[in-house]
């Protein structure tokens, strides 16, 4: 079982590419069965706005190639991923 804290000292990397997109900031997991279904990262090279709000790139698991010992490799990561808006999962009642 791999713990958030030793996520986030990973290096999350295009494969692709090769581009170098951050550390992971966050988890989504799907309450009603536990399982992780996105990762979130800090998007790169931005500057907080006035008030503190900062981009986030959220990356789906499906998108996940491979968790090394300090890499993350992603695939098809495009920036229409990318929100401005604190990304908060949906629960349904």
């Amino acid at each position: 079982m791999v713990k958030l804290s030793e996520l986030q000292l990973k290096e999350v990397i295009i494969i692709d590419d090769g581009r170098r997109l951050g550390h992971i900031s966050d988890l989504e997991i799907n309450t009603n069965t536990g399982r992780i279904t996105a990762i979130i990262l800090l998007a790169k090279d931005k500057k907080n706005s006035l008030f503190g709000k900062v981009d986030e790139l959220v990356i789906r698991w499906e998108q996940i190639i491979r968790i090394g010992s300090d890499v993350v490799l992603v695939k098809d990561v495009h920036e229409q991923t990318l929100s401005s808006e604190p990304h908060f999962p949906k629960i349904d009642k």
